[in-house]
This record gives C-alpha cells, sequence and structure tokens, in this order.
C-alpha cells in the first residue's frame, strides 16, 4: 500500500492516508477523508507499506484529490480568520475563569469542526466552555491539551544556536529528553538555563548524539575501578568519552603525598592501563 504522511495541524499527530492511484509529492496539499472528516492536509513524506499501517498510524484514512487553487484560497480565507476567533475564545475563558491558555485554532475543511489548542498546568472542566463555543461558531468544538514544547513549536523562531528551532523546522516527533542525557554527554554542570531551549525544557539536541555517547562510553572502565598505569596504581574518577580517556587519581608513594591526578587514553585494541 502506497500511503501519504501528513499532520491536520502542526501540533497534532501524524496520520496515514492511502493514495490510491493518486501521483503525489511530499510539500503537495491534498484533500482526504480522516476519522474526524474531510480535511486538506500537506503531505509530508510518502511510503510504502505491505500491511495496514494500523499499529503505528491507527486507522488509514483515504485521499480524495489533489487540492485545486479554490480549496487553496478557501483554506487562506480561514487563517485570515484565526485571530479573531481565538480572541474570542480567550475572553471566554477569562470570563469563566478557567486556568487555560489559549494558543491555537484549526478549522477543517468541510467547516464542520473547530478545534483549539491550549496549555494549562493540569485539568481544566471546560464544558461550559465547549458549550458557549458550539452556540457562538454553530460547528463541533474539539480543545486539544498541548504541552510547553508544543507551544514553542507553534510561536517560537530561532534557538540559541541562531538556527530555526528543530521543532519548526525537521523533528517531527519531540522525545522525551531527560538530564540523564546531558550526565551521559558530561554537560550537566552547565545548568538548566543553558540547557533548555525557549520552551523552558530540556533541549530536543540533547537527544541526537545521546546513543553515541552511550555507545562510546562501553570501552571506559566504571568510575571507581582499580587500574594499573605507567604512572602507578589508581583509581578511575572521571571520563572524558569524546577523548576516549579517563582520569586517574594515582596513589601517593608515601603517607602524606598528594595525589597525582592523570589522564590516560583507552585504546580500544591496546590498553594503556590494566584492571586490577
Amino acid at each position: 500500500m502506497r500511503i501519504a504522511i501528513a499532520q491536520l495541524v502542526s501540533w497534532d499527530r501524524y496520520y496515514a492516508f492511502d493514495l490510491g492511484g493518486l501521483e503525489v509529492k511530499p510539500g503537495d496539499c491534498i484533500i482526504v477523508n480522516s476519522e474526524f472528516g474531510v480535511d486538506a492536509v500537506r503531505v509530508s513524506e510518502i511510503k510504502e507499506i505491505e500491511n495496514d499501517g494500523k499499529e503505528e498510524y491507527g486507522e488509514i484514512g483515504t485521499v480524495e484529490r489533489l487540492a485545486s487553487r479554490d480549496d487553496l484560497d478557501s483554506i487562506a480565507s480561514d487563517n485570515k480568520q484565526k485571530e479573531a476567533t481565538i480572541n474570542y475564545c480567550h475572553k471566554l475563558v477569562k470570563k469563566q475563569e478557567l486556568e487555560m491558555k489559549v494558543v491555537d485554532c484549526y478549522f477543517s475543511f468541510d467547516g464542520q469542526r473547530l478545534t483549539f489548542a491550549f496549555i494549562a498546568d493540569g485539568r481544566v472542566d471546560f464544558r461550559n466552555l465547549v458549550k458557549e463555543l458550539n452556540r457562538h461558531f454553530q460547528k463541533s468544538i474539539r480543545l486539544f491539551q498541548l504541552g510547553v514544547r508544543d507551544e514553542a513549536k507553534i510561536a517560537g523562531d530561532v534557538g540559541c544556536c541562531g538556527l530555526n528551532q528543530c521543532c519548526r523546522s525537521h523533528l517531527k516527533k519531540l522525545g522525551n529528553v531527560t538530564s540523564e542525557f546531558a550526565e551521559h554527554q558530561q554537560i550537566a554542570h552547565r545548568g538548566s538555563e543553558r540547557l533548555s531551549g525557549i520552551c523552558g525544557r530540556l533541549k530536543c539536541c540533547l537527544a541526537y548524539e545521546n546513543d553515541l555517547y552511550l555507545e562510546l562510553a562501553k570501552e571506559l572502565p566504571p568510575v571507581g575501578t582499580r587500574v594499573r598505569t605507567k604512572h602507578g596504581r589508581g583509581e578511575v574518577i572521571g571520563w572524558h568519552v569524546l577523548n576516549k580517556s579517563v582520569t586517574v587519581k594515582i596513589d601517593p608513594d608515601k603517607e602524606g603525598d598528594k595525589n597525582l591526578i592523570v589522564e590516560v587514553p583507552i585504546n580500544p585494541d591496546k590498553k594503556e592501563e590494566e584492571k586490577e
């Protein structure tokens, strides 16, 4: 089966659509039938799959046709209404004193649905809000809770590296980045301010080289290991993963001498140090 992978909107998950015999390429706008209704989506990639794809993508939708010029004009018209729509929702949120922040909205292509994206610290009882929105817009209303990473993906711009944020350019899935990634790469000492992105969470790019650091670390003796070097016997007290070396505290020759601390390279084929 040949499928197109696309998002209904940038903060939603990826969906799959059966292309049938339609010839499309990444970047094309197509009209699809999804589990929610009729939508217009921009193709991210084309894939060939042998199974039904449900395990990875859920229900596979169908593609009706390529979007026409009139379709694109209709989408642009909906986008112009976004600001006024979000502002109206903001007023209702403030009126009902709800602890939530509306950050985006999405009009379905068939005009039947309106989805609001919001962030909140916890659960929010927005049943009355949905009723008022439904009464005003006369559409099926859906509220979609986002994380702070998703908000940065919508409203962000340039990262501290000077390039476009990864989540706004090429990163399709926002991973679960933990403080262990910084520890593996020996940069935890830099502090949370330098390791966090504009979303306030650990930078997604910490995950890019994490597997490499773990692989290289397998060649190094564990911290605390007793080793013998050309400088004498000592204990491994630290790693230099990229240099493929370890820091060793050499035992003093006699009581009262200061400990000598040296960096010892590790050669996977012929190691300079030997474990005791």
